[in-house]
């Protein structure tokens, strides 16, 4: 099982990038939004990413999907829930940043699901009554630092504790950290975002 690649660029297409790991080169699919964060990378770049892995008996090739970010793999599990969205057809779909796709659902928002690249009427109504109540916490701008293991997804553990132990509506919530990180764009820890919340709430 694959979960994470650091490696060189060697080539990228519309819809995915060859990325040399130890003389191996591996095809990665990449979403959209996505996509659009490795404009500026060009041959010879150094990329990680994390990685969905899937392969079953019905589709034995190997099939790796690339993400900037571990909450957006975990977003991509949760949309890959979702009756006849499997994962190539959700690589299509995510044309949008999670955070977008997240709160279309929160607000029972079909007609913007719609926007979305193949997904029609009937599948954005199976999208909201498969996730809703379930993706609030990918509603807000992760700030993370992309290290491995080490990974920190620290607006969603801030997200959490605001809701489920002070008490904040999510919307709140969503908008206590928003305008924290805009206020300071050097947060890196969950401890600086909250002092950072408290210091613009006084």
């Amino acid at each position: 099982m694959i979960g994470y690649l650091q490696g060189t660029l060697l080539k990228k297409y519309d819809d995915q990038i060859l990325l040399l790991v130890n003389n191996t080169g591996y095809e990665i699919l990449i979403p959209a939004f996505v996509m659009e964060s490795l404009n500026e990378k060009s041959k010879g770049d150094e990329i990680s990413l994390f990685i969905y892995f899937q392969q079953t008996e019905r589709q034995p090739k190997p099939v790796l999907i690339g993400f900037n970010y571990e909450s957006e793999k975990e977003f991509f599990q949760h949309f890959i829930s979702v009756e006849a969205i499997g994962p190539i057809k959700a690589v299509k779909a995510m044309n949008l940043p999670v955070e977008e796709i997240a709160g279309f659902i929160e607000r029972n928002d079909s007609n913007s699901l719609k926007k979305l690249t193949g997904i029609g009427g009937r599948t954005a109504q199976k999208i909201i009554a498969t996730l809703e109540g379930k993706v609030s916490k990918f509603t807000t701008k992760t700030v993370e630092k992309k290290s491995g293991s080490k990974n920190e997804n620290i607006t969603e553990q801030v997200f959490e504790v605001l809701v489920e132990q002070l008490g904040h509506r999510p919307v709140e919530a969503k908008l206590l950290i928003d305008e924290a990180c805009i206020r300071n764009s050097d947060i890196n820890t969950p401890e600086d975002l909250f002092d950072e919340i408290y210091s613009g709430t006084k």
